[in-house]
């Protein structure tokens, strides 16, 4: 590996264990998003209680509890630098792309940690059909990737806002609006148990939007970062 690439792998981790430190510290994000995810599930089984639903409702549910988990938290991890005053110390000492892979990677951890809560009780409560289970990670695997490469961008631009919240779901939503269709529709065909070649469009269309989403957030976040 290049000196260059591995300095940056470095950095980049850097940058994540300072934040994984400060989270197993004050595990300020992971009760919010978790404790969001699990009341939203919970509240939705309350509802729809033994009622058998529909494979492309139950994506929709699963789905919507898993992005608004994500609003609630993904903002933080910008949003703490400036509250703490180590943002300005990140801005002149770090690598800007190596801020954004550290950050890329802690939203990323987060996020899968929330799902790998939410799916088993999404499917106990819910008696969802488990016949493409593998189908399914696989697109849960890409839709993790997609929301924390949009999220991760729109969370260092509204760090310093003074309505962060409702302007991080209010920026995020209409750029992830297209990966939640592609999403829903993709889980629809698994939870059917329809067989993955019938999927290969959305799935194609998920790994583009993550190629898109992670190239032109590491491209803009450093003009982002700086100003």
């Amino acid at each position: 590996m290049p000196a260059n690439s591995a300095g940056l792998v470095a950095k980049t981790f850097a940058v994540y264990a300072k934040d994984i430190r400060i989270e197993f510290r004050n595990r300020y994000a992971t009760s919010v998003v978790l404790m969001f995810a699990v009341t939203t599930l919970a509240m939705i089984s309350f509802s729809v209680g033994q009622a058998s639903l529909d494979p492309q409702l139950l994506a929709a549910l699963f789905w919507i509890a898993l992005f608004f988990s994500a609003m609630a938290g993904l903002s933080a991890v910008f949003v703490r630098e400036e509250e703490s005053g180590t943002a300005l110390t990140l801005r002149l000492k770090a690598d800007p792309t190596a801020v954004f892979l550290g950050k890329l990677l802690f939203n990323f951890t987060l996020l899968a940690l929330v799902t790998i809560v939410l799916t088993p009780l999404f499917f106990v409560m819910t008696d969802a059909s488990t016949g493409q289970i593998w189908a399914f990670i696989l697109v849960l695997l890409l839709g993790v990737i997609g929301l924390c490469s949009a999220t991760t961008l729109i969370g260092a631009i509204i760090a310093r806002a003074a309505f962060r919240g409702a302007l991080f779901s209010v920026l995020s939503f209409p750029i992830l609006i297209i990966l939640l269709l592609m999403l829903v529709t993709a889980t629809t065909r698994a939870l059917a148990e329809q067989p993955i070649g019938e999927m290969l469009m959305e799935l194609q269309g998920l790994v583009a939007y993550a190629v898109v989403m992670l190239t032109g957030s590491l491209l803009l976040f450093r003009f982002v970062w700086r100003e």
